[in-house]
């Protein structure tokens, strides 16, 4: 773990347009510019992915899309002038609502597709498990953070594990299992970030395999099954994808069908088959690469995979702006959920990595991942603004 002294903060009767200045002068601009080239980005694969799927308003998806950016871009501000020691002082507040939501949801949720994962909120709806990825992180890291160099104890690292198996569970419940896959990466990040030793990163890892058999061969085999049917399907057609291509691999099927039509350059908007005529199924969410990648082919997707590697680049030199364990710890987890949404959405519709139902950052449509992603990089920031 890495050891940080006292450090000079920002005197609090300083005056309010000097803190502002400072703030400002602060942030990395990089990543700022980074993530509004990928929203635009996002826009724009999104208008051309659209145009046919709402009859009479082909901008449909783009200007609810635009709303979400619009109101993440609110958050993303609201993040930054926070100071990120406010979390820390409050963990237990942060946790304690985000257990609070995901109860909710069983209760009084919407359910869409034999799954229960959003709340309505008037005309709204958000989902509850996609803010659960950014409050894991910043309670986590206020937990590790708070123990000192008592993080290296295996007690605190089976602490930190009880802490987050409680949302993992919640969510896997929904059934979500891509997102409670999300929250095992953001602990083994903070657990990593924080100075666990690597003995007890094994050994976590070790857990984690042997519940993935458990859950995947032993209990069906005893006759209780733990994954619904269709995740179910879904993780064995990931093994077998020509088992059944007219059924349980037809999502995949078709997925790496459209990869592969897109060629070098794409088929542009009005050739993309797979897209128009609805063969590639949430064509605008799980699969918008796949839909990406034949329109605009692997140039296309080239750019969007650049801007992605600048995003988790930038994210993870925030470690080295952090004034303290807990943002250094904040930072490594937000980097890595980045990174493992990011490899499980693109691997799922290439054939590497079996569908989870994860969105791809700043690009699938949807409300709650893009206010989400963007507070979560406005947190990034607020590290940024307040370094040495």
């Amino acid at each position: 773990m890495v050891d940080y002294v006292v450090t000079q903060r920002m005197p609090s009767r300083m005056p309010a347009r000097a803190r502002e200045a400072s703030l400002l002068r602060n942030l990395d601009w990089v990543l700022l510019a980074t993530v509004v080239a990928l929203v635009g980005y996002g826009l724009w694969a999104i208008d051309g992915i659209t145009k046919l799927d709402v009859a009479g308003d082909p901008d449909y998806y783009v200007k609810r899309q635009a709303a979400y950016a619009l109101i993440g871009s609110i958050g993303l501000i609201g993040a930054v002038l926070i100071d990120p020691q406010l979390y820390r002082r409050h963990s237990r507040i942060v946790y304690g609502g985000m257990i609070a939501m995901l109860l909710l949801v069983p209760v009084i949720g919407v359910e869409v597709r034999n799954t229960r994962r959003w709340i309505e909120l008037g005309a709204f709806q958000f989902q509850p498990s996609e803010f659960g990825k950014l409050l894991v992180i910043l309670s986590l890291a206020a937990f590790l953070a708070d123990r000192g160099k008592r993080v290296a104890e295996g007690r605190t690292m089976l602490a930190a594990t009880g802490l987050a198996l409680v949302p993992m569970i919640l969510v896997f419940l929904q059934p979500d299992l891509g997102t409670a896959v999300a929250y095992a990466a953001a602990l083994w990040a903070t657990l990593f970030v924080a100075g666990t030793r690597w003995v007890h990163l094994s050994a976590l890892l070790g857990v984690a395999a042997l519940a993935s058999v458990v859950v995947l061969w032993a209990a069906p085999a005893a006759g209780i099954h733990l994954l619904a049917d269709y995740q179910r399907d879904r993780l064995t057609g990931f093994l077998n994808p020509s088992e059944n291509p007219q059924g349980s691999t037809y999502n995949i099927t078709q997925s790496t069908t459209a990869v592969g039509a897109g060629g070098l350059d794409g088929r542009g908007v009005s050739g993309a088959t797979q897209t128009n005529l609805n063969y590639l199924p949430e064509h605008h969410t799980d699969f918008v690469f796949a839909s990406l990648a034949e329109q605009r082919g692997f140039f296309g997707v080239s750019i969007l995979l650049l801007l992605y590697l600048l995003l988790i680049w930038r994210a993870i030199k925030v470690i080295t702006y952090a004034t303290d364990a807990y943002t250094a710890t904040v930072a490594g987890g937000i980097a890595f959920v980045f990174l493992v949404q990011i490899f499980i959405n693109v691997g799922m519709t290439i054939g590497m990595a079996p569908i989870t139902g994860i969105p791809l950052p700043f690009v699938s449509s949807g409300g709650s991942s893009m206010v989400v992603n963007l507070a979560s990089v406005g947190v990034l920031q607020a590290i940024c603004a307040r370094r040495r």
